[in-house]
């Protein structure tokens, strides 16, 4: 995990085509924002819907730490428009692109090609950072290549709704399968991205859960992938955000916890010189401590605030 860790525990998702939309998303406390010129906006709106998203970005304030936009996939006449607009227009505003249905790792190397020469051409500094979508069995199949396509990206994005119509799943409810399945029907490609994006360094964010109304219900469909490892959600209504950054952020014990454990596992190796240590009943070694920089660094991502440092006991 890089000691640099920007969460995205709610990316919220807003139509570029609606200007009352963005007005409202900009104040609201999600991790991410993404402006979406893709699925929410009419093929006939898709020019205008370009040029708010790069007005938006361009003038204002957001609260959001990241600043995205989803653009069409790549197999359409829109992208690499785009993706051009966006960086000419946008300029340093727009941190990260959203690439959704990505099939084939050369998706990734199209875009990050692109990217790379309009940011030499704008003499933009630093660079944009991208989200793939993994949305049906083609992208699934290829995960891991895609994971490794591009220095350039930051997540890994699991999208439901496309993947139940593409593997022929028997149910009208996004994210839900056909009551006949008793089992976790998305287990596998959830672990499969979650894998492929822990084996690069990337986050994993889980798709939209379109009960936009039952916030308990969102409640438990992101606490069931937090506990698989997900970093994020998409969030579809103001209502969901609140929801998705308390489930995505350390219980406080837990956080607590992970910072004495970092503690203890630095004062056995740095002045103790022994590769474990006790802390209380339990044995901490160099496992522990990978398990534990993680939780520490979402929860100080999130704001959380450490306890008193750990004090190693007297010999």
């Amino acid at each position: 995990m890089p000691a640099s860790y920007r969460p995205r525990r709610s990316c919220l998702s807003v139509p570029a085509s609606s200007e009352r939309f963005i007005a409202k998303a900009r104040d609201l406390p999600a991790d991410q924002v993404f402006l979406d010129l893709e699925d929410a906006v009419a093929p006939s709106a898709k020019d205008a819907a370009r040029g708010n998203a790069v007005t938006a970005l361009t003038t204002g304030s957001w609260q959001a730490g990241i600043r995205a936009v989803r653009v069409n996939d790549a197999t359409t006449p829109w992208a690499y428009q785009d993706v051009v607009a966006l960086v000419e227009g946008a300029g340093p505003a727009l941190d990260v692109i959203v690439l959704p249905k990505v099939t084939d790792p050369g998706h990734i190397v199209w875009l990050d090609l692109l990217l790379t020469q309009l940011e030499q051409a704008t003499g933009r500094d630093g660079a944009i950072g991208i989200d793939a979508q993994i949305e049906d069995a083609a992208g699934l199949a290829q995960v891991e290549a895609i994971a490794a396509a591009s220095g350039r990206l930051d997540a890994l994005v699991f999208g439901p709704a496309d993947f139940m119509a593409s593997i022929g799943m028997p149910s009208l409810t996004v994210g839900q399968a056909d009551p006949g399945y008793a089992g976790d029907a998305f287990y596998y490609p959830l672990m499969r991205i979650l894998v492929a994006a822990r084996a690069h360094g990337l986050q994993a964010i889980d798709g939209p859960y379109v009960k936009v109304r039952d916030v308990e219900g969102f409640r438990r469909a992101a606490g069931s992938v937090a506990a698989l490892g997900f970093d994020g959600k998409w969030v579809l209504h103001p209502d969901q955000i609140t929801a998705a950054n308390e489930t995505f952020t350390p219980r406080q014990a837990d956080y607590d916890r992970a910072e004495l454990v970092l503690d203890a596992y630095e004062h056995a190796t740095d002045v103790d010189q022994r590769g474990a240590v006790m802390l209380n009943d339990e044995m901490i070694d160099e496992a522990m401590r990978k398990m534990a920089i993680r939780i520490a660094l979402k929860g100080r991502a999130a704001g959380l605030r450490r306890p008193e440092s750990y004090s190693p006991p007297e010999s």
